[in-house]
């Protein structure tokens, strides 16, 4: 009897402990990630050669004309034709500026989720995209595509994805010796990121076209600059499939932290289901690279910034890391547009700028850094 009646007690707090994932914590994350956001885009949308005042920018932002108008959204979403009713100032900001953050906020999505489902996989805080060498082999792919196979690219994402699982394929075969271990698999990362960045540089000694050297190199350096509605089409279905993935897999991903040995008791095929969900954060970062370029160092310290803060549950960690990876790129973008104006800089060396000097204070502060 004291037994079917602790059961009942047991499975309420299970019950309530797994629905009660958002808490006051990841609140407070998600509504100061949408106030940077939200600041972050009037500023964008404010500043340039044709200035808006904040209220302007409001205004034009949050316009009801345009917000429920179906043939304005027929012609973003899918490519036709913009109604020329539009005023100068309702074209600058929606086909031009709006744009722009609208591709951040895909780009910091997807690599701060794809930053967390690496660190999970391989049970290592230093594994990124950049870290693991799965960014430099996507960016070969994309490279060559922009340089050499220009036709090809309506299918950039999904190239840029074959060449990201790759470089993760030959990382693990580097790192795999009776098993993986953290450092093993950050070091393979380190030496398949360096091929491939190496071959990266060599494609410049090939390109004729001054133009293209110089576009190439900016998309290198991570940039935003000239992204319009295209380059939202392009990242939106991919990144949607790639979040539906990732949130779907969320009970696998907290069984693998618990270890290959409590996995496997536990009955999980480790190897299949780590190759399966490193496929999901490998499309998502290709989702990123491919509009984008090289963006650094945003899938490495927004998992450690919303950890932190939310804990280690990967539901709660993903949600987090969906608001905070937005909002860290679209204000790196903001100051790397507006910091040296008129001059702009690639988005990726704000990032950099950013994220060394964080990524050296936390090994600083921790001293059993590398493990999750």
């Amino acid at each position: 009897m004291a037994e079917s009646s602790t059961t009942p007690d047991h499975d309420t707090r299970s019950a309530r402990s797994r629905g009660a994932w958002l808490d006051s914590s990841l609140a407070s994350v998600i509504l100061g990630s949408l106030g940077v956001l939200l600041a972050a885009t009037l500023l964008q949308v404010s500043f340039g050669a044709y200035p808006l005042t904040f209220g302007e920018a409001w205004r034009t932002v949050f316009d009801p004309q345009i917000l429920f108008h179906v043939d304005i959204w027929r012609a973003f979403l899918l490519g036709s034709d913009v109604p020329d009713w539009l005023t100068t100032r309702q074209h600058i900001v929606w086909t031009i500026r709006l744009p722009r953050i609208l591709v951040g906020i895909l780009v910091g999505a997807n690599l701060a989720v794809s930053g967390v489902i690496f660190q999970v996989v391989t049970r290592n805080e230093l594994a990124s995209p950049y870290i693991l060498g799965v960014s430099d082999g996507a960016g070969l792919v994309v490279l060559l595509t922009l340089t050499t196979f220009s036709g090809m690219m309506g299918w950039l994402p999904l190239l840029a994805a074959a060449g990201g699982a790759l470089a993760f394929l030959l990382v693990y075969a580097i790192a795999w010796k009776n098993g993986t271990s953290p450092i093993r698999l950050v070091l393979a990362g380190v030496i398949v990121g360096t091929v491939f960045g190496s071959l990266q540089r060599a494609l410049f000694f090939f390109i004729d076209d001054l133009g293209i050297a110089m576009a190439a190199q900016t998309w290198l350096s991570g940039s935003l600059l000239g992204t319009d509605w295209e380059q939202v089409r392009i990242a939106l279905p991919f990144t949607i499939l790639a979040l539906v993935l990732a949130f779907a897999v969320t009970r696998q991903l907290d069984v693998l932290l618990l270890g290959e040995e409590t996995a496997r008791s536990l009955g999980m095929p480790v190897e299949r289901v780590r190759f399966l969900v490193a496929g999901i954060a490998i499309l998502s970062t290709a989702a990123a690279i491919a509009v984008a370029g090289l963006v650094g160092f945003v899938g490495l310290i927004v998992p450690h910034m919303v950890r932190n803060i939310v804990g280690n549950d990967t539901k709660r960690l993903l949600v987090g890391c969906l608001f905070v990876g937005p909002a860290l790129l679209v204000g790196a973008d903001v100051g790397a547009r507006l910091a040296l104006n008129p001059v702009q800089l690639p988005v990726g060396i704000v990032t950099g700028l950013i994220g060394g000097p964080y990524f050296l204070y936390l090994m600083r502060k921790q001293e059993d850094m590398g493990s999750v």
